[in-house]
């Protein structure tokens, strides 16, 4: 349940609130808004909701039906913002992810970094533990790649998001990662989320491919019940029977989720359609719908780039992109970084 404070209650008050829904059994996680307290009671207990809203300070309780108590709207009905030295994620900005899938090198990483960096992305991305379909396809350079593409980024003034696929990747990936990713196989990987619920990091976290947004919403669950409430979900397609694309992009999910959910969500075009020139219409229409960023994978040579080359804008297709996406943000009274 969700108990809200009336606007100027006293830490006193709120205290004594959380004393006693600890005493009950209840997990207690405050949320600060900008006018009341919000403390969300996560447990199994069943108490009667006349208990808490006799108490002082108390505005009102609200029973939360959805098994997703700490990622729900009601809990911080204003949203949530990511916020990572001065780039905000959810805010009234869009904010554009972009780079490679896969590190292959310092030069590749440097001349991608330079050109996204341009045309007005904050943060890019490259793959350094790839999972991939076939055990003999190329796994990424680990920590080694890590470290290529946070030179990078360090050089041209940009965020890194990279994947982490186990729990022992963990420790010696996190200094060189700014967004740590949860992929789209991953997002049931309970372990790995409880895990990542215990750094201070903001999490990327992707929809699986055959995940209800009920199911997404409760993997968010997993990392925020641990005390990390800094979670990005992302769209990047469901798989159904069409055979026309790579996944089928649910443009739906973006509204539903913000309905339903504070935290920012943002879409992957490129794995969602998986032919480059798909990926501009589809994250046209991603901003379009709401969207509160895009991790788009760009490419400086994709037809000879290692992995998902396919899907790979070039340069000059990514710069061209984000100019008409400032266009669509603009006119949904949203802002986007202009150009260099």
């Amino acid at each position: 349940m969700v108990i809200v404070m009336n606007v100027g209650a006293s830490e006193k008050q709120v205290d004594n609130v959380t004393r006693k829904l600890e005493a009950q059994g209840f997990a207690v996680h405050r949320s600060t808004g900008v006018q009341h307290t919000i403390l969300g009671a996560v447990g199994a207990q069943v108490v009667d909701t006349r208990d808490y809203e006799v108490l002082d300070g108390v505005k009102e309780v609200i029973r939360i039906t959805q098994p997703y108590k700490l990622a729900s709207r009601h809990f911080k009905p204003e949203g949530t913002v990511i916020r990572i030295g001065e780039v905000e994620i959810g805010g009234r900005e869009v904010v554009v992810m972009a780079g490679p899938c896969t590190i292959e090198n310092f030069e590749q990483s440097d001349r991608i970094a330079a050109s996204v960096k341009r045309a007005g992305a904050k943060i890019i991305r490259g793959g350094a533990f790839k999972p991939r379909t076939s055990p003999y396809s190329f796994q990424g350079h680990g920590v080694e790649g890590l470290k290529q593409l946070r030179a990078a980024a360090d050089k041209h003034g940009l965020l890194v998001v990279s994947e982490v696929m186990e729990p022992c990747q963990l420790g010696p990936a996190e200094p060189y990662i700014d967004i740590i990713q949860v992929g789209a196989r991953n997002m049931q990987n309970f372990g790995l989320l409880r895990d990542l619920g215990q750094l201070r990091k903001p999490v990327l976290l992707k929809r699986g491919m055959a995940a209800t947004i009920s199911d997404l919403l409760l993997s968010a669950e997993y990392i925020m019940s641990e005390g990390n409430q800094q979670v990005i979900l992302c769209e990047r397609g469901i798989r159904t029977f069409e055979t026309h694309t790579r996944n089928t992009l649910d443009i739906s999910a973006i509204p539903v989720v913000h309905n339903l959910s504070h935290l920012p969500i943002i879409v992957d075009p490129s794995h969602a359609v998986g032919i480059r020139d798909k990926v501009p219409p589809v994250s046209r229409a991603a901003i379009a719908a709401g969207a509160d960023g895009l991790i788009i994978e760009v490419h400086h040579d994709p037809d000879n780039a290692i992995c998902d080359g396919a899907q790979s804008l070039y340069l000059e297709q990514f710069a061209q992109l984000m100019d008409e996406l400032r266009l669509i943000a603009q006119a949904i009274g949203r802002t986007m970084q202009a150009a260099a």
